[in-house]
């Protein structure tokens, strides 16, 4: 399938891998891939209490922040990384211990995990007013609109879709010219995943 509509409403709610909280599963490769075996995942969970990140041997994990005061991350090195809403993106390796505290409350992330050596991505955020035109040069790509509304999204194949908050569209295999309009300010984060081997 070329593209489709993925939507917080909607999602698949999953018990974490290490049973200290619940995700909401958005998209996972190949269809109806466990938590050991997928090629890649995108998910979205509400963190409540602070805690230790499930651990995912041989995957390579990217982490955004959608909502909430803030998040630091204790690395397994001793590194502090501090996660803000609309901010910088946290990578790092699945089978990293992760120590996770909440700043002021509750928060909501975006989680992109694929399966290293078969798989790659990134994870970025995109500010948007206007119009702006993008290149999808990747197998799998991510449109993940976190704040706005009204988002006009033509795709490489001259469809239009629109997306509002809490949602996104997967494109794969659809390389091309793509162009977003949003006539207020909004917030996406993009995501490419890239096949390997």
């Amino acid at each position: 399938m070329p593209h489709s509509l993925l939507d917080l409403a909607t999602a698949r709610a999953m018990p974490w891998k290490n049973g200290g909280g619940e995700t909401l599963e958005l998209a996972i490769a190949p269809a109806g891939a466990g938590l050991d075996d997928f090629a890649w995942r995108i998910s979205s969970a509400r963190v409540a209490a602070d805690g230790a990140f499930s651990r995912f041997a041989g995957v390579d994990r990217s982490l955004a922040l959608l909502s909430g005061a803030g998040l630091r991350l204790r690395r397994g090195d001793g590194r502090v990384e501090e996660l803000h809403a609309g901010g910088a993106v946290a990578q790092f390796p699945g089978e990293e211990a992760i120590a996770a505290t909440l700043a002021d409350g509750p928060v909501g992330d975006l989680n992109l995990m694929t399966r290293r050596g078969v798989w790659r991505h990134r994870l970025a955020p995109l500010r948007l007013h206007g119009r702006q035109e993008l290149h999808n040069d990747a197998a799998v790509m991510l449109l993940w609109c976190q704040a706005g509304a009204g988002i006009e999204c033509r795709l490489p194949d001259g469809e239009m879709q629109r997306l509002e908050s809490g949602q996104g569209l997967l494109l794969e295999d659809q390389p091309g010219p793509l162009a977003l309009q949003a006539p207020q300010p909004a917030l996406l984060y993009l995501a490419w995943l890239y096949r390997q081997g």
